[in-house]
């Protein structure tokens, strides 16, 4: 069980999110973008459309669209430099992770049949890093591809809606045996185990991705941080409602 007891670096009570701000058309260039604040943590989420598709998709004759992200972390993104991937020549297993969680967790609530013959690229770049970027990416490139998705309507370039639900993504982890939702880098680097939740509004599981660092958690842990995740979820996903009906 959580405690409400529970001292955390920034004051919160263990189920309550940091503060959560989008910022939209932060990218003025990009069909549709945001910047997404979870406490500390900044990310840059852009989606701008290409009208072609992968080579792939032609060579196997795959009807529809695609969609597809990218994720950086920028060098001053932390208190120490980050060294930019592009000066190895290759970005880095963890960045190759979370780009593909971010498109799969997309992928999940789009019908790909609807967007034509064209190319959704969404871009995630880490402004300041502490702690959740991979899920603040999540939830703001989700926020991003709706302002682009109602934009393309808007135009006509699209006849339907592909989106099929919303999508967002929060943390929860487990501290001296108290659960705790939406950990910052302090909490994270201090955590028995840490997990990443990616849900959608009608409440099902894109990815839950939970590893113990010392301790093994039981399955009544386990069902107390989806719990808590899923109510985190439901306050990222009502931001991303209000955001959307202000840019209407």
């Amino acid at each position: 069980m959580t405690r409400s007891n529970t001292k955390r670096p920034d004051g919160r009570k263990p189920g309550v999110l940091r503060p959560v701000a989008f910022t939209p058309d932060f990218a003025p260039s990009a069909l549709g973008s945001v910047l997404m604040a979870m406490g500390r943590t900044r990310v840059v989420c852009a989606v701008t459309v290409e009208d072609d598709v992968p080579r792939w998709m032609k060579q196997d004759k795959v009807a529809g669209g695609w969609l597809t992200a990218e994720y950086s972390m920028l060098p001053y993104a932390s208190e120490d430099r980050i060294r930019r991937e592009a000066s190895s020549g290759k970005p880095s297993g963890r960045t190759q992770e979370i780009q593909r969680l971010i498109g799969r967790s997309l992928r999940a609530v789009v019908d790909l049949n609807k967007l034509g013959q064209r190319t959704l690229w969404v871009d995630c770049d880490v402004l300041q890093a502490d702690g959740g970027t991979r899920t603040a990416s999540i939830t703001g490139a989700y926020a991003a591809l709706r302002l682009a998705v109602d934009r393309l309507l808007a135009d006509g370039r699209l006849t339907e809606d592909p989106i099929r639900e919303a999508v967002a993504a929060v943390s929860v982890g487990i501290i001296d045996g108290q659960v705790l939702l939406d950990l910052c880098y302090a909490e994270d680097a201090a955590a028995d185990v840490d997990m990443n939740v990616v849900m959608t509004a009608s409440g099902k599981f894109v990815e839950v991705q939970g590893t113990a660092e010392e301790r093994p958690f039981s399955a009544d842990q386990l069902q107390a941080m989806l719990g808590l995740a899923g109510k985190g979820i439901k306050h990222l996903l009502a931001e991303q409602r209000k955001l959307r009906n202000s840019a209407a």
